[in-house]
């Protein structure tokens, strides 16, 4: 039970710190600032799902992935680590870089943009796919592996709530508000990075030196 409550936790402060929502916040609000309530509704929700489909499609297909570029696992943890600790501290300095680009025209975006930048990658980047791949790979058993689909599920939900309350949300919490929710985030994405890192070097270096890895 210890072990399936830690697991859950992990992977959701993992996914969660990855998908910031928060940080989409002042993105996803100039891009719907001339629509109907309904209808960033409906945006939040085709992203949200594109974002879904993605992180399952991912998580079943990374075995396959690894097998057919000869990846490793650990290999997968460095890289991530690294990606994630640069993200974390782009993050701790109040940065969103990959919120940036708008792209087209504002009318011609928005018909793409719930799926592609929304979905893809703003919601579900790199960082998340390569979160869920580990996660799922390191699920011990089924009942793991239903937990992590059930905290996806369970952080796209929340992700569409905060998009659906965006306005509301950013006029309580403030420019500044926002930017110290998304450095807590980012410091908690690096300490996640740290141990991520460790966890593939250690299986890496004991086979070097010729000790079985626990």
């Amino acid at each position: 039970m210890d072990r399936i409550f830690q697991f859950g936790f992990l992977a959701f402060t993992s996914l969660f710190t990855m998908v910031t929502p928060f940080g989409i916040i002042p993105y996803f609000t100039s891009l719907t600032k001339n629509m109907t309530h309904k209808e960033v509704q409906r945006i939040a929700f085709k992203g949200v799902l594109t974002a879904f489909i993605i992180m399952v499609l991912f998580a079943f297909a990374g075995n396959f992935i690894f097998e057919f570029f000869h990846i490793s696992v650990n290999g997968l943890r460095i890289v991530g680590g690294i990606l994630f600790f640069l993200s974390g501290y782009d993050m701790l300095q109040a940065k969103m870089n990959r919120l940036k680009e708008e792209g087209q025209s504002f009318s011609e975006f928005v018909n793409e943009f719930a799926i592609t930048p929304l979905g893809i990658p703003i919601i579900c980047g790199p960082g998340s796919i390569t979160m869920t791949i580990v996660l799922f790979n390191d699920a011990r058993n089924y009942s793991e592996k239903a937990i992590l689909f059930g905290v996806i599920i369970v952080v796209l939900f929340t992700t569409y709530l905060i998009l659906v309350g965006s306005r509301t949300i950013l006029k309580v919490l403030g420019d500044n508000g926002n930017k110290v929710l998304m450095r807590i985030m980012g410091l908690i994405l690096m300490v996640i990075a740290v141990e991520l890192m460790f966890a593939g070097l250690k299986p890496m270096i004991q086979e070097m030196i010729g000790i079985k890895p626990n």
